[in-house]
This record gives structure tokens, C-alpha cells and sequence, in this order.
């Protein structure tokens, strides 16, 4: 059996001058897989260390009524069927977390009511005023008031992930579980689950699915092919992986989606339908220095290893048009929503990660947990992790359009 000794993690820590910045930040040095920091709570837990239930209302009936036999069938089984990895907490996530395992069909009409009531209850609060008074009685208000919006983001946060899930859903798309060996195979493989390859790639647009082949080159190098055999890998590298791969997804449609804008209106820059010879050249030079990857498998990389296959692209050549902060402004991810929703699914795949940090400044890998897992379960998990991205974009475009007005993260 062949063995990953490790993946060489280039994650590097960029730290923006205004310390009140509160997006996540992708550091371009090559469309084909970018790394990412983030002055947020992922970047302390999977990149730093590495270079109400429903609300009655008019109208509300029929929810009211299945959120009632929902809520007593949760009672009486003690447990829903588990459809997803991470597991929503807020009774706003919990009950469409059961409208997602019983009635799939409901959760769009279920959320635009929760975002509906969401909005009235911070309009309402907006409309209080707070106390003349100090002291006490003016901390506890704010203390109030802090609590409220924190559940909120919260519900906003697990709104969002619902939405996440419900498109997996509609494309027949069963997420990974959380990984662990399975039962049934002795190898102590964690990669149990079916091969859905050819269904997220059609997920995607013919230019978006080519630059997920390239993103999946750099990753696997000449083993992108080789699907059957398995790698004993650290569990840490594979979960940086998934979590920079989905917001390498949601980077790609948010750049895919004015592509495909101006390729409709026939607003292209010129020279789009010729090949960039010397963009490929750049690109896959910075790439062998400064992205994540497969770096030393069993045996070492072949001369057609790491970066092999790397093709000149139409949406590769388009982004590497960008001027700065053009750029900058599409790779930012929105709201720290989103943000917290990528680092709870990355740990509720891989587990909370135990980093430890030796008084030379180095990480003692002594405590990393490895995992036997084929290159097809590797390819598995990035395809996934980059639909993931992708539907993130689009149901926070969702959120943010369906709410009157911004609310505090959005």
C-alpha cells in the first residue's frame, strides 16, 4: 500500500492593516487554487498555524402545524436522520433541519419566513431606544441587546446552511459524513462513501468545470487518474484542503457568474478565445512555490506530478485580467456568516483540530492524526468542498436580496 508521508501546507498568514476588517481575504498567486487567511475564527483553528423556533404568524398555519409533528416525532425517536455532517443547534436550524429529513420541499417558503421575522424582530429593536439612565440598568440593556443579535447570526448562520444543504439535496448529492473508519472495510478506510465525481461536476459551467480540473491537478498532480489506490495522510492537511477548497468554490462562481454576464452581452475583454501562453507560464511557476498540495507521496512525485495537466482556460485567463482591486473585491468573502459556516463543516468532517505550537515556533506534529484514504475519496472530498463554495455564494446572494435591508452582517 502506497503512503503519504504529507501535504506540504503553504497557508500563509496575511494580516490586513485595518484591524477592523472582518471579511475573509484570498491572496492570489494563481487562479487555479489560491490561499487563503482570514482575521477571523477559521484562520485560528484550520490556516493559522499553518504556512426561536417558527414564529407565528398570519398565514403560518401549515408550518405551525408540521413544526407541532416534527417536534413530537424529534421527541418520540429521540434523533432526525443525519443528512448532513454538522449539526444545527438554534431552534430556528433545528426546525429546518427537520423540515430538510421530512418535507425538503418546504424549507424554501419555511426560510423566507424565518428571514421575514428575522427582519422584524432587528427593525423592531432598532426602533427602542435606550435608556437615559446609566449604570446597571444601561449595561444590562446593552448586554440584552448583544445576546439578541448574537442569536441572530446565529439563526442567520444556520439558515444559511440549511439552504446549503437543500441544493446538495436537489442535484441527489449526499454530503460526506464525518469522517472515520468504516465498519464494513478492515483496511481502516475512511473514504466508505459512493463516488459522485460526475454529478458535482455537472454542477458547474463548462468554463467553471475547467478550472476545477486544473484545481484538482494542483492538488493531485499525476494522481488525479488514479483512484484506486490508497494514501495514509494526515487528517489536519486533508481538512486545510477541504476548507481552502470551498472557498476556492465560492471565489470561482462569484468570478464565473460575470463571465458568464459578459460573455452573454459579448463584453469580453479581447483575446479571450486565444490561449495565454506566457499567463500559463507565470501562473505554473508561482504555483510550484506558493500553493497547497500533494508534495511527497510514497516514491516522490514523477516529473508529471504536482502542477501536471495544468491547462490555459478562458475563465483562467479572464481572472488573471483583474486589475488589484478588482480582484481583491472578488476574492473577499462577505460576512463572517459564511465564514463561520466553512470552518463548523470542516470540523464537523474532520474534528477539531489539536495543534501545538513548540517553544521554537514550530508545529509538533506528534499528535496529528493520519487516515487511510484512496486518491478517489481525496478527489471526492475537493469536488465536493468546491460545490460547497459555490452554493454558499448563492444562497448568501439569496439571504442578502431577500432581507429588506442589511442586517448586521450581510
Amino acid at each position: 500500500m502506497e503512503a503519504a508521508t504529507a501535504i506540504r501546507s503553504s497557508f500563509h498568514i496575511y494580516r490586513p492593516s485595518n484591524s477592523s476588517a472582518r471579511s475573509g481575504v484570498l491572496i492570489t498567486n494563481g487562479p487555479d487554487f489560491i490561499p487563503f487567511s482570514f482575521k477571523s475564527r477559521l484562520s485560528s483553528r484550520w490556516i493559522k498555524h499553518y504556512p426561536s423556533v417558527l414564529h407565528s404568524n398570519p398565514g403560518s398555519r401549515r408550518f405551525s402545524a408540521i413544526g407541532a409533528s416534527l417536534s413530537s416525532a424529534f421527541e418520540s425517536d429521540g434523533s432526525t436522520s443525519q443528512i448532513a455532517p454538522l449539526r444545527l443547534e438554534s431552534p430556528i436550524g433545528q426546525f429546518l433541519y427537520q423540515i430538510l429529513v421530512s418535507h425538503p420541499h418546504l424549507v424554501p417558503a419555511a426560510v423566507e419566513q424565518q428571514l421575514e421575522q428575522l427582519q422584524t424582530d432587528r427593525d423592531a429593536e432598532k426602533k427602542q431606544e435606550e435608556p437615559s439612565a446609566s449604570g446597571t440598568d444601561l449595561v444590562l440593556y446593552r448586554r440584552i441587546a448583544e445576546v439578541k443579535a448574537n442569536e441572530r447570526r446565529k439563526a442567520l448562520e444556520e439558515i444559511l446552511y440549511a439552504l446549503v444543504v437543500k441544493k446538495f439535496m436537489d442535484a441527489d448529492v449526499t454530503l460526506v459524513p464525518t469522517l472515520a473508519p468504516s465498519s464494513s472495510d478492515s483496511s481502516g478506510r475512511v473514504d466508505s462513501w459512493a463516488s459522485q465525481d460526475e454529478k458535482l461536476e455537472q454542477l458547474h459551467s463548462p468554463e467553471a468545470h475547467e478550472m476545477i480540473q486544473n484545481h484538482l491537478a494542483l492538488i493531485l498532480g499525476n494522481r488525479v487518474s488514479d483512484a484506486n489506490s490508497v494514501a495514509q495522510i494526515s487528517k489536519l492537511r486533508v481538512g486545510q484542503v477541504y476548507a481552502a477548497s470551498v472557498m476556492y468554490g465560492y471565489f470561482l462562481k462569484r468570478v464565473d457568474q460575470r463571465f458568464q454576464l459578459e460573455k452573454s452581452m459579448k463584453v469580453l475583454p479581447d483575446g479571450m478565445n486565444e490561449e495565454e501562453t506566457n499567463i500559463e507560464m507565470r501562473s505554473q511557476s508561482q504555483s510550484d512555490s506558493s500553493n497547497p498540495e500533494v508534495s511527497s507521496w510514497s516514491g516522490g512525485i514523477s516529473p508529471g506530478g504536482f502542477g501536471h495537466g495544468i491547462k490555459p482556460t478562458r475563465l483562467r485567463t479572464y481572472v488573471m485580467s483583474f486589475d488589484a482591486e478588482t480582484l481583491q473585491k472578488y476574492a473577499t468573502i462577505r460576512s463572517k456568516e459564511a465564514v463561520s459556516i466553512i470552518e463548523k463543516h470542516t470540523e464537523a468532517l474532520f474534528g477539531r483540530p489539536e495543534i501545538v505550537v513548540t517553544p521554537q515556533g514550530t508545529i509538533d506534529s506528534s499528535k496529528d492524526e493520519l487516515v487511510k484514504i484512496s486518491f478517489g475519496g481525496l478527489k471526492r472530498l475537493v469536488l465536493e468542498a468546491v460545490t460547497f463554495g459555490s452554493f454558499l455564494w448563492d444562497v448568501e446572494s439569496y439571504v442578502d436580496s431577500s432581507l429588506v435591508s442589511s442586517t448586521s452582517c450581510l
